[in-house]
Formats: structure tokens, C-alpha cells, sequence
């Protein structure tokens, strides 16, 4: 029987543009792919490893073509909007009972305050009172896809992994979560939306 509930946060809630900074980078001399480097200098980064200005300045070693200004625009650029519908089915979910609820996200800061500008700061906080916690990557030196953070969760939790659920946009993410006994949803992105949760509880 599912008791407990963790959700992912982008492209599970907020709309993301993942491409966005291939995209503009390439104006820079960037390259299309994710290279070693950056895919390193982004995993700090969101383990809180290094500050956001640590960030922007690893970025503008990379792409010295563009300004910090012009690099934390395209980066925070990924994030789109968030449907009201799907607000009001996490408050639903919230306000019922009838599951423990927790976001579990790979973030950092510079998105964690661009969210909050998109969102304004009430429905933001409508959003973070509708979980018991709110695990951010950056806040927790954790990430998906190591067992360590949905270990962290279950041990803060006192939660069963067999009796808990776990949405992701992301198949590594949802496998790894799977390896410990965690019932999982990886949610196609384009073809399934978080409102179809109860069908696949």
C-alpha cells in the first residue's frame, strides 16, 4: 500500500526548456552537446559544491564570448511556466491526507530564485506548503541519480521504500530510485502529465 509520495519538480510541475542553453550558447561558440566539463561544473553546482558566482564564471570560461548577464539568462531561460492545474492537484493531494508528501529535485539556486520571480512569492509558497519537506539538491550536497539522497529521504522520513512512490521526468533517476524498492512513475514528458497520478498509484 503507497503511504508516501516524492515528486521531481521540473517538467513534473514547471514546464522546462532543457535545450534552451545549447541553443543560445551555440551564438557563443558553444557546442551542442554537454560536454565533460560542463556536465561536471553542473554537478557541483547543484550539490552546492560551488557558489552561483563560481558558476556563471566556470560558464564564462567556456563560452568567453558571452557576458555572465547573458549566461544567467539563457540558463534561468529553461524555465517555462507552471500550469495552475497542476497546483491545485498537489494542494488537492496535500489537503486530503491521504499520502505523506515530498519534492525531491536536482536544483540550485540561481533557478531556485528565478522560480520564485515566475511563480511570485505566494504561489510559490502555496507550492512548498503543499510537501511535509522540500528536498533541493543544492541545499542537501545530494543528487539524483545517486541512492544516497532517496536513502537520505526514506532515513529523515522513517519511510518504507516499498510503500513509497516516486515520479521523474528522468529514467535514470526512477531506476535507481526502482534498485532500492521504491515504486516508481517515470512520467513521459508530452505524453503523460502529473494529473494522471491516481492511475498510476
Amino acid at each position: 500500500m503507497i503511504k508516501n509520495i516524492i515528486f521531481d519538480f521540473g517538467d513534473v510541475f514547471i514546464n522546462l526548456d532543457k535545450q534552451i542553453i545549447f541553443r543560445e550558447m551555440e551564438k557563443f561558440g558553444g557546442e551542442l552537446t554537454l560536454t565533460p566539463e560542463l556536465l561536471q561544473l553542473n554537478n557541483q553546482y547543484e550539490v552546492g559544491k560551488i557558489t552561483s558566482d563560481e558558476f556563471l564564471s566556470g560558464l564564462a570560461e567556456v563560452y568567453p564570448q558571452a557576458s555572465k548577464e547573458q549566461i544567467k539568462n539563457i540558463w534561468n531561460g529553461m524555465l517555462l511556466d507552471f500550469p495552475e492545474e497542476r497546483l491545485q492537484f498537489i494542494e488537492k493531494i496535500s489537503q486530503e491526507g491521504n499520502y505523506r508528501t515530498f519534492l525531491l529535485s536536482n536544483t540550485n539556486a540561481l533557478h531556485i530564485e528565478h522560480v520564485e520571480k515566475i511563480m511570485g512569492t505566494e504561489k510559490y509558497h502555496r507550492f512548498q506548503n503543499s510537501f511535509e519537506k522540500f528536498y533541493l539538491s543544492h541545499e542537501i550536497n545530494l543528487r539524483k541519480p545517486n541512492a544516497e539522497i532517496y536513502q537520505f529521504v526514506l532515513d529523515q522520513n522513517n519511510l518504507v521504500a516499498e510503500e513509497t512512490f516516486f515520479i521523474d521526468d528522468t529514467k535514470e533517476n526512477t531506476d535507481a530510485a526502482t534498485e532500492l524498492g521504491i515504486h516508481c512513475w517515470n512520467m513521459q514528458v508530452g505524453k503523460e502529465t502529473i494529473l494522471e497520478l491516481n492511475s498510476k498509484l
